[in-house]
């Protein structure tokens, strides 16, 4: 919907003798002042999961920073699936709700991205480029920041932080030399010692990019996977990932009759020795749940040789926002290097920046040479290669089926 200047808007139904419906302009990130003057006294509704105490916590410090920095009032709308927020931009969009919209910002990437993208959800674009911390932003050298599981961010989404899939397990079950290092391996582990894997059931964030990883490696051409789903040759290209799966979910815990509820519920069997190997979408992650005390000082780290799943999770603003720039106020909070130092701290969350160390002040780069990311954290040249996303269309496809073909067993 094009969005007219008030006034002009005003000259032309006069004219016209027509009622058109007025909208104020965007809030320009260009223009910082004049943000900052407009967020005071807003409340930002911010739709993120909710699903871990830690980021919840984390959550909580930026938007008690905001209100005593900015006057900007948080409320953190906790999520169980990020679709849903989705879907109720799309129902207040469909029922011509184009402002006063209930979310304000929203944490995505993936296929919720592509999907508010495609059905042009979102705020005008750019608005990312001209918050004043995304000088600090390493775009130049993290690909993912600027596409979004192959699909060009367009300025639409901030970058909030790093993934990259890590595996772990306890050292005082299972000695390190007997991990496996791809997936094929990890069969084989699974074969020899039943019940001690398992996996969060798709659509779960987790359950689905385990399902990812294994399509990568055997996939017969990788090269499809930037592309969106061949209907006529889907069911040759999965195959592999499915014929994989038939054999491991005899072997899964519960025989694959149940799964995990989500991956705080997996850390939580890895701690009580139900499960022998768990994975997470951050390096940091097995370093964090020592440092809280909910894993065990003896857990270690582990990746596969050839490269885990990489990307990038962001922040995006719908188009019907009712708190534009509170939300820019808080989006670009997101990444300056006092939020961006305390998300890596793994006593706090252990989320890796999306900002490059070259671009920050001395005393800011300190902040984060200072911190210790922990006993069970890999070293950057021990995580091995980043997997690219295969482009959203294939998790559609695969979840799909994965419910048909398991789905009734949970």
């Amino acid at each position: 919907m094009l969005k007219f200047p008030t006034v002009l808007a005003g000259a032309l139904s006069a004219a016209l003798g027509l009622t058109l419906p007025v909208h104020a302009a965007d809030p320009d990130p260009r223009d910082w002042d004049a943000v900052l003057e407009e967020a005071k006294g807003q409340t930002v509704y911010f739709n993120a999961w909710g699903g871990s105490e830690n980021i919840n916590s984390y959550i909580g410090w930026a938007g008690e920073t905001l209100k005593e920095r900015f006057g900007v009032e948080v409320v953190h709308v906790k999520l169980d699936d990020t679709a849903n927020a989705v879907a109720k931009v799309l129902a207040e969009k469909s029922a011509g709700k184009d402002e006063g919209g209930s979310v304000d910002l929203i944490w995505i990437n993936g296929e919720n991205f592509a999907s508010m993208k495609r059905q042009q959800l979102l705020m005008a674009p750019d608005w990312t480029t001209g918050l004043p911390n995304w000088a600090y932003v390493d775009h130049e050298n993290k690909p993912t920041i600027l596409t979004d599981f192959t699909i060009p961010t367009d300025g639409l989404e901030s970058p909030w932080g790093g993934a990259k899939m890590v595996f772990f397990h306890d050292t005082a079950r299972t000695p390190a030399d007997g991990m496996p290092k791809s997936s094929a391996e990890l069969l084989e582990w699974a074969q020899e010692n039943p019940g001690r894997f398992s996996y969060p059931q798709p659509p779960d964030f987790i359950g689905s990019s385990f399902l990812k990883q294994v399509l990568i490696e055997t996939i017969d051409d990788r090269s499809k996977l930037s592309q969106p789903v061949t209907e006529a040759s889907f069911k040759a290209d999965s195959a592999p990932l499915f014929d994989y799966l038939d054999k491991l979910h005899p072997n899964l815990w519960r025989s694959g009759k149940a799964y995990p509820q989500n991956y705080p519920d997996m850390k939580q069997k890895l701690a009580d020795g139900e499960l022998d190997i768990i994975f997470a979408f951050n390096p940091s992650e097995a370093s964090a749940g020592i440092a809280v005390g909910e894993l065990p000082d003896t857990v270690r780290s582990f990746t596969y040789k050839d490269g885990t799943l990489g990307n990038t999770h962001f922040v995006a603003i719908p188009y019907n926002a009712s708190a534009k720039a509170g939300a820019l106020v808080l989006a670009n909070f997101l990444i300056s290097p006092e939020a961006q130092a305390r998300k890596q701290d793994p006593s706090i969350w252990g989320d890796p920046t999306v900002l490059s160390m070259d671009k920050l002040s001395d005393q800011d780069r300190a902040a984060f040479d200072a911190l210790d990311l922990g006993i069970a954290t890999l070293k950057p040249d021990e995580l091995g290669p980043a997997l690219d996303e295969p482009h959203p269309d294939w998790m559609e496809h695969i979840e799909g089926e994965w419910l048909r073909r398991y789905g009734a067993a949970n």
